[in-house]
């Protein structure tokens, strides 16, 4: 049986040509417009929970269910919140081959760096990260009796000449060829947003309204993007936990502290993720009127919800995408505080 692992296929554009598709998730991840509108605009995170608003002021809706909640009647606590509180990228562990050694094992867990799973999955499907170097094959690779055969000349990192790996011998690469974490710069792009503002000098003359549409178009263009490579590349996830691993096998790092993970030693229960585990929307309330008042926890049932990267651009003046009206109640007109007792 034989297995093919070669780059992503390219996909034309107008403009720019042929360019591969995980170019184009990674360019629009790296677009400022979201920046810039976070950091014009108010977001408002609880202290104790999870909960994101976006607003000048917090909700009243009885949500927390965070520390001590139970003596503030489930009252969230707001805080100013960030960039990072948006949108939630989480992390796996990055994957230097793929098919000759697709899982980590606990002992490499400080060995082996994470980097965010978006970008793991844009490196597994053609984009070349001079950080994070990823083997990439152009010829198949063959399963016999479980093991992984290799055709292809290995070049080792010494610079010796590569070995021609017969039918009988499988290919052997270290599994810390190019992963060391000192060779890696210990703070990646994404870890340090907030150097994408020097960089937009093009965009200083754009008004609010034109950034949050630019931004809406990105994130639709990075979830189209990655919704097409994870029907091609697998994504794992934990059933107990929010753990990601993007590759054929998930990893081996007992570090899983969810309901019962004694009975598994700490291993991970991997299953197959959705768009969902791998870009944490943190869907927040939707709020029609920014001046006026806050939510009131007994008209909850009359508010919808979105991802909050979508609030964000809908309060900075961007549309509001079609396949979110419904999701955004917008069809609903709720009543005003003292005619909660006469609705029905």
């Amino acid at each position: 049986m034989a297995y093919w692992f070669l780059s992503s296929s390219m996909w034309p554009t107008k403009s720019t040509g042929p360019v591969s598709l995980s170019s184009l998730v990674f360019l629009s991840l790296s677009k400022p417009f979201l920046f810039k509108v976070a950091v014009l605009y108010v977001l408002v995170l609880f202290r104790c929970c999870f909960e994101v608003h976006i607003g000048h002021v917090g909700h009243e809706i009885r949500t927390c269910t965070g520390p001590k909640s139970g003596f503030r009647s489930a009252t969230h606590v707001w805080r100013k919140g960030g960039v990072q509180d948006v949108i939630f990228f989480p992390k796996c562990f990055h994957l230097y081959d793929r098919v000759g050694k697709p899982r980590v094992g606990h002992d490499e867990k400080y060995s082996v760096p994470r980097i965010p799973a978006l970008v793991e999955l844009c490196i597994q499907a053609g984009l070349d990260l001079e950080k994070y170097p990823t083997r990439r094959r152009t010829k198949p690779v063959y399963s016999i009796e479980g093991r992984i055969v290799d055709f292809e000349l290995v070049t080792d990192k010494d610079g010796l000449e590569g070995n021609l790996y017969s039918q009988n011998v499988d290919s052997v690469v270290d599994s810390n060829f190019g992963t060391n974490i000192e060779e890696m710069t210990k703070k990646s792009f994404f870890e340090n947003p907030c150097n994408l503002l020097d960089q937009s000098n093009d965009d200083e003359g754009m008004n609010l309204r034109d950034l949050s549409i630019r931004t809406m178009d990105s994130w639709f263009e990075m979830m189209s993007g990655v919704k097409k490579m994870m029907e091609k590349y697998n994504v794992l996830t934990c059933g107990y936990c929010p753990e990601v691993q993007v590759g054929p096998k998930g990893h081996k790092v007992r570090m899983c502290k969810a309901s019962k993970h004694q009975s598994r030693n700490g291993l991970h229960a991997w299953q197959e993720a959705t768009i969902d585990d791998l870009v944490g929307p943190n869907y927040v309330w939707h709020v029609r009127d920014l001046n006026g008042p806050a939510l009131n926890n007994n008209l909850k049932r009359y508010y919808g919800k979105t991802p909050a990267m979508v609030e964000l651009c809908v309060q900075a003046g961007a549309p509001v995408p079609d396949q979110y009206r419904s999701m955004m109640r917008l069809d609903v007109v709720p009543p005003e505080r003292d005619e909660v007792d006469l609705v029905a």
